[in-house]
């Protein structure tokens, strides 16, 4: 989303000038790869719209009126998109790529959560829903009955289908006994592929294979996997017969995903690495590994198409998202905006005890007096910062202020280790990470002492509130969105998804270590906050549920801290592009009184050690493979 205006009318459309912008890869057609699906804007509404590359023509599919994300095409060129509500619960639904009736995916199945979705050949539809306690995936033929064929507890992803309709995968947490199962259509558990001393993640089913030399035709279907392996990540595959075939040649120093090409033993690797990406095409059969040339910057998505060309979404700070293809030829896809991103943008190295922080740094253009800096933090925990336009970057540089956006220890793109660096326990860490790049920044001279704020959205929000907290003196100012606030209460109300995260975190349930769970609980710390806090919060948010902010703000009203309260009707991944355009504007102006207006102050920082936690043990390590999907982002 750009922004270049100020006003907003109503919730649900953008005010007038901004311009709601969300940048995506179309989803190809495996049978006829001219027609596409992709969601885009819609009055304001992120929808889902079908585009025939042959006429150029692009219909929309869906008119929701909390808008729509998750959409897919299948061989047979159905459109598929998933009907929720505002808690995320919902069915699939699919239509004729030209128009026609809206028939359900499978029939006779509950409301869940979607957790995969897969269509083989002949329509075989394979459907995964969450419930509060697990995943149970259904097989039917689309439009048909479904039938549940696999069941399991806690957090679980349909993955994949083979082509043949006969095998599913199924991921559970990736550093777990059973971080991947595959199940033949009858539910019966053909392997279990354990992610122990690392982590093990699927990728899918080849789109097609021959069935092996003396086989029932399951030993065609390979199934690409991702396996941690010390300081390194492999790619590998499996067969039923052949078990785990890591290739070893296939290896790099930072998180990877891949994704098969159309045709051939092929796939295409993306490995995001330091705050930006890379991309590679291995050949499984010659054992070779070939560079794709892509601008410095970030492919946020790249796929791989029939006749071998790859086309890849590419950005970088001052640059907009847009489609790119490997062999120069202009891919289909939406409308870029034409941008001028303001400012200046470098980066920074903060040397830290377990290795230098990584930092993306953008300045206003020549600033007449040291301004005023925002700390822009990132969600996850297991996501980083990249070298890509972001339009809260945009909207704060082109206000004239500052913004760091910190790699802190945790995030993903700077190896196993980096990933696993919790040694002063669960958002402390990434706190005094915070706290070290303030300094370093500072003492370069780039910013205002005296004007230090933080903005931060789910985890992100949830860093801002603890560091408000346990280093009050450092900051003049905090946006908290959708924040985790209250620790032990979001486990008991959150997803199952969110507490096997926070049990991995945490090393148990918050019964089981309530200290390590208060230790790092913001609320833990409300009374301690002395910088004025505007708070967004979502009224339907299952990830970071509405009771545990009520808790901290009420902890804030109790100890007489000046606040303000922001709620939004809807979950925690809203649709709306009016929604996030009240929330940027409500945020700038918020940021710019208190750093720059009224309320800000001058001099220098008073800082007080953090009071210590009721437990001084540390934390166990995350587990390095957990999914970015798993948690709250």
């Amino acid at each position: 989303m750009s922004t270049t205006g100020s006003s907003v009318p109503d919730a649900g459309r953008p005010a007038p000038g901004y311009r709601v912008y969300r940048p995506v890869l179309p989803e190809v057609c495996p049978g006829d790869p001219a027609l596409m699906v992709l969601t885009g804007d819609a009055g304001g509404r992120c929808e889902v719209f079908a585009l025939d590359a042959r006429t150029g023509r692009t219909r929309q599919v869906t008119d929701r009126p909390r808008g729509t994300l998750h959409c897919a095409i299948d061989a047979d060129a159905a459109v598929w998109w998933f009907d929720e509500d505002e808690t995320g619960r919902g069915h699939w639904l699919h239509q004729d790529f030209h128009g026609g009736p809206v028939r359900p995916g499978l029939t006779g199945l509950p409301a869940g959560t979607p957790r995969g979705l897969a269509v083989g050949a002949g329509g075989t539809v394979a459907v995964g829903l969450g419930d509060e306690s697990g995943l149970t995936v259904h097989l039917g033929r689309r439009g048909g009955p479904g039938r549940p064929a696999v069941r399991t507890e806690g957090h679980a992803v349909l993955c994949g289908l083979s082509p043949d309709g006969r095998l599913l995968a199924v991921t559970r947490s990736a550093s777990s006994d059973r971080a991947v199962t595959v199940h033949t259509a009858s539910g019966e558990t053909v392997a279990e592929l354990s992610g122990r001393g690392g982590g093990l993640w699927a990728l899918g089913f080849a789109p097609a294979a021959p069935a092996a030399p003396g086989s029932d035709g399951d030993g065609g279907a390979e199934l690409l996997l991702v396996r941690q392996d010390g300081d390194r990540y492999r790619t590998a595959t499996w067969r039923a017969g052949d078990g785990v075939r890591p290739h070893r040649w296939c290896a790099f120093d930072t998180e990877i995903t891949a994704r098969w090409y159309p045709r051939g033993r092929r796939i295409l690797v993306r490995q995001d690495r330091r705050g930006r990406s890379l991309l590679f095409t291995a050949d499984l059969d010659r054992q070779s590994l070939t560079p794709v040339p892509v601008p410095r910057g970030s492919v946020l998505d790249a796929v791989p198409r029939p006749d071998g060309d790859v086309h890849y979404l590419w950005t970088d700070t001052a640059t907009p998202p847009h489609a790119r293809s490997a062999s120069g030829a202009p891919p289909p896809a939406a409308e870029t905006p034409a941008v001028r991103v303001p400012g200046r943008h470098t980066e920074l190295w903060t040397p830290g005890p377990d290795g230098d922080v990584h930092t993306l740094l953008s300045l206003p253009e020549r600033p007449a007096v040291r301004p005023p800096l925002v700390m822009l933090v990132h969600g996850g925990p297991a996501d980083h910062d990249r070298d890509a336009y972001d339009p809260t970057v945009h909207s704060l540089v082109a206000s004239g202020f500052a913004v760091a956006r910190v790699n802190y220890r945790g995030s993903t793109g700077y190896g196993p280790r980096w990933r696993a660096a919790y040694g002063q326990g669960v958002g402390l860490t990434q706190v005094a990470d915070l706290v070290s790049v303030r300094a370093d920044v500072l003492a370069r001279g780039l910013a205002d002492p005296g004007a230090v704020g933080l903005w931060g959205t789910s985890w992100g929000g949830y860093l801002v509130l603890l560091a408000l907290g346990t280093r009050p003196g450092l900051w003049r100012a905090g946006v908290a969105v959708k924040p985790l606030a209250d620790c032990a209460t979001a486990h008991r109300t959150g997803t199952p998804a969110l507490r096997a995260l926070d049990e991995a975190l945490f090393g148990g349930t918050p019964d089981q270590v309530p200290e390590l769970y208060a230790r790092s609980s913001p609320v833990h710390y409300a009374h301690r906050v002395r910088a004025p806090l505007l708070m967004a919060a979502a009224l339907h948010d299952v990830k970071c549920p509405p009771e545990q902010v009520r808790t901290y703000l009420a902890a804030l009203r109790a100890s007489g801290v000046r606040h303000e309260e922001m709620w939004l009707d809807s979950g925690h991944d809203g649709y709306l592009g009016g929604d996030h355009v009240a929330v940027l504007r409500r945020a700038l102006g918020f940021l710019d009184r208190e750093l720059r207006g009224a309320g800000r102050t001058t001099g220098r920082d008073h800082d007080s050690p953090p009071r210590p936690g009721r437990g001084q043990d540390r934390p166990p390590a995350p587990a390095a493979g957990d999914r970015v999907d798993h948690e709250r982002r």
